[in-house]
């Protein structure tokens, strides 16, 4: 299978575990909030977080991934969680929050091999140790109104599983 951003999903083939993934996400966070911090190109923050970090603990096809395919998709990321914002605005958004919704959102369309419960439990995790006060609540809040839209069969199958 090969996803959106054109790469074969080689990672799961590879013996990527959880914690690979998990490492890929923390780090696409940051690499995704220095984007749209700096506007530095995708290629140079990749070949710096490459740099800069012990990449050997992480899923780096995953994070790769993450890191090209949001901003491939943004508007139409931003548009399926917008909805859901509740009385603020994307404009509104800390970086940090923007992030993760975003990240969240392309796992949920693009990422099926992920399954809904681990994308919120991942960024909530993130929003609690890179986020402002109680912003994982309202992450929590919007992924789980989010996963209702673009995962229905899996989220009405878990809840009739209860």
């Amino acid at each position: 299978m090969t996803t959106p951003s054109g790469h074969a999903e080689a990672s799961v083939q590879k013996g990527h575990t959880a914690a690979t993934r998990r490492m890929a996400r923390h780090y696409a966070m940051q690499a995704l909030y220095q984007w749209h911090m700096t506007g530095n190109s995708l290629n140079s923050i990749e070949a710096e977080f490459r740099t800069d970090n012990d990449m050997s603990k992480v899923d780096v096809e995953y994070f790769h991934d993450i890191l090209h395919g949001v901003p491939e998709h943004l508007s139409e990321l931003d548009a399926l969680y917008e909805p859901f914002l509740v009385d603020r605005s994307l404009a509104e958004l800390d970086a940090i929050t923007r992030a993760l919704l975003r990240l969240a959102t392309y796992e949920f369309k693009f990422r099926i091999d992920v399954p809904y419960k681990v994308v919120i439990n991942e960024a909530v995790a993130l929003a609690k140790k890179f986020g402002a006060e109680d912003s994982h609540k309202f992450i929590n809040g919007v992924l789980d109104k989010t996963a209702v839209v673009l995962r229905a069969l899996e989220v009405n199958a878990e809840r009739k599983s209860r």
